[in-house]
């Protein structure tokens, strides 16, 4: 059964050119891709955490073509998500709205990169100097500030994306990430 599974992952490309004789990071396992690293904390076990990136991987490569890219962030997604009590799939939502997965867009306002987070954000994070173009900064400060603005409305998502993007309540932008959410991240 795992080699049929393996093959199926040769097949469609995914599988890394170290295989699963790869010798993991330190903290990290074995993984099918290749180099990328599949640590502990991200996933509840290796196989749950080669499935998600499978399909996130898959879903996400027309927006992104290159898989080492893709992969990283799938996985510093979930990580830097499930770290602030967040879901994977919505991050994934916001981060497609917000930049279209683009970790060098700035928009009008100033906000910077994946998820568009404002530069004074970095100080409440705890990082005054980090650099927001950096995946793992922007991520852990975007989802840092979604988690504020859900816990100061009181768990409602919608009310929380609205003061996310700033826009006070109004419903355009919650409903964009609905929209996004459903149409590529949601379970299908």
């Amino acid at each position: 059964m795992r080699t049929a599974w393996a093959a199926s992952l040769a097949a469609a490309g995914l599988l890394g050119a170290l295989g699963a004789h790869a010798r993991p990071a330190p903290g990290a396992s074995a993984s099918p891709w290749g180099h990328i690293p599949i640590h502990r904390d991200a996933f509840a076990n290796r196989y749950a955490g080669e499935v998600w990136l499978a399909d996130m991987s898959h879903r996400l490569s027309a927006l992104i073509p290159g898989r080492r890219f893709r992969l990283r962030l799938l996985e510093n997604v979930r990580y830097q998500a499930l770290r602030e009590g967040l879901r994977p799939r919505v991050v994934l939502a916001v981060i497609e709205v917000e930049s279209d997965f683009d970790p060098y867009a700035v928009s009008p306002a100033g906000a910077i990169g994946l998820m568009q987070v404002m530069p004074f954000w970095r100080r409440r994070v705890g990082e005054a100097h980090a650099n927001l173009f950096r995946m793992q900064a922007n991520l852990r400060a975007g989802c840092f500030v979604l988690r504020h603005y859900l816990n100061r409305a009181h768990g409602d998502l919608f009310r929380a994306l609205a003061a996310y993007n700033g826009s006070n309540g109004l419903p355009f932008y919650p409903d964009h990430v609905y929209a996004v959410l459903h149409a590529r991240w949601f379970h299908q």
